[in-house]
């Protein structure tokens, strides 16, 4: 069955391929998302939904930047504040020899001319954080960073983007791509869909999907785990990260604590189905009541995990394929693409409705891990 011509077709319904949509749509084209299982379904949904600038690879800060200008008035873009809680994000030193790790990245930020992080010392992250261990000495601060809530975020997005005039085919996955003349032949489930250009937010499948532009890009996955408690007074307002931990710890405006950080269980990729280490998740149990020990006795109620793409060496792919005319990537987030999805959706209508774009991006080059690949 063909369905009719569009002008983009969005393959993945994840956030990224809805705020390429949402803009899309708002710059007067006809969009189409395409998404195999329901939008949300893995990377997304999954998702601590973490708001950071800090500790950034220096490449991202630009447009993790204005992509937090952005949360800050996100309600005037989708039309939902998101539960976007701007109450800053913290890296905690334990231990004094750890002070030289926050000076270090403060002096590599300040020198690339950056002001948006700074370093207090025990009083301050007393005040801050007055739950915190006693013996934790100092840490890194993002004030103006903060936290969203995931699945209002993923509503937020997908209500705006058909409000917009997109169209969402969900159970709709891709099995070939061609091109015919000027435009792309795309089947998906028991249609076929042809536009001049494509967008790739196919997040963990997205190098299958590239494979059948021509494009061979490495990538692999991440299976981070979250777990989340039963509902405690508040007590917290900064979402706290530590040196040398993999943990991510905040507590949301329901009272549940949230920890993640990056903790991996296992995926299958094929089968598009991911499991939980327990073993493994209890060192970010460990790790969060050596911070805050009142959390001791807390009872954990869910545990979780997605699949997403990762990158060799953990940056985005975001810009156009370098062999496929009209085909634009964006994946390979590598666990921190939540807090960059207005910016990317803005990138990609740059790109695809002007031709180009004055955000910086080319350290997103889909052809540097190409070209690694050929090289090895």
């Amino acid at each position: 069955m063909s369905r009719p011509r569009t002008d983009t077709l969005i393959i993945g319904g994840g956030l990224h391929g809805l705020s390429a949509a949402l803009h899309l749509a708002r710059a007067g084209l006809r969009v189409s998302v395409l998404e195999e299982s329901w939008v949300g379904r893995h990377a997304s949904g999954a998702s601590a939904a973490g708001v950071r600038t800090l500790n950034r690879h220096l490449a991202e800060l630009p447009i993790a930047l204005e992509a937090l200008d952005m949360w800050h008035h996100i309600e005037a873009i989708v039309g939902d504040h998101c539960a976007f809680r701007p109450d800053g994000q913290i890296n905690v030193a334990e231990f004094s020899h750890q002070v030289r790790v926050l000076e270090k990245r403060l002096a590599m930020t300040r020198a690339a001319g950056y002001e948006h992080v700074e370093l207090i010392d025990r009083e301050e992250l007393r005040r801050l954080v007055p739950a915190i261990s006693p013996h934790c000495v100092a840490a890194l601060i993002a004030r103006r960073d903060g936290a969203a809530d995931p699945h209002r975020t993923l509503r937020a997005f997908r209500r705006s983007a058909e409000a917009a005039g997109a169209t969402i085919y969900e159970r709709c996955g891709v099995t070939a791509i061609e091109r015919v003349g000027s435009e792309w032949r795309v089947r998906a489930g028991r249609s076929d869909f042809t536009a001049p250009t494509i967008v790739n937010a196919a997040g963990a499948w997205a190098a299958k999907i590239a494979q059948m532009v021509g494009d061979d890009i490495p990538l692999g996955h991440k299976a981070s785990m979250m777990m989340v408690t039963e509902r405690l007074a508040p007590f917290l307002k900064p979402t706290v990260s530590a040196v040398g931990r993999t943990l991510s710890f905040k507590q949301t405006d329901r009272g549940t604590l949230v920890l993640g950080g990056g903790l991996q269980g296992r995926a299958d990729v094929e089968a598009q189905a991911s499991f939980v280490d327990f073993t493994e998740l209890s060192k970010g149990a460990r790790a969060a009541v050596d911070l805050f020990p009142s959390v001791d006795r807390v009872r954990v109620v869910r545990t979780w995990t997605g699949i997403e793409a990762k990158t060799d060496d953990l940056l985005p792919v975001i810009g156009p394929s370098p062999r496929a005319d009209g085909v634009y990537y964006a994946f390979g987030f590598s666990g921190h693409g939540f807090e960059l999805v207005p910016v990317v959706g803005a990138i990609l209508a740059d790109l695809i409705v002007r031709g180009s774009t004055e955000r910086q991006i080319e350290a997103f080059s889909a052809s540097r891990l190409i070209n690694e690949r050929v090289a090895a």
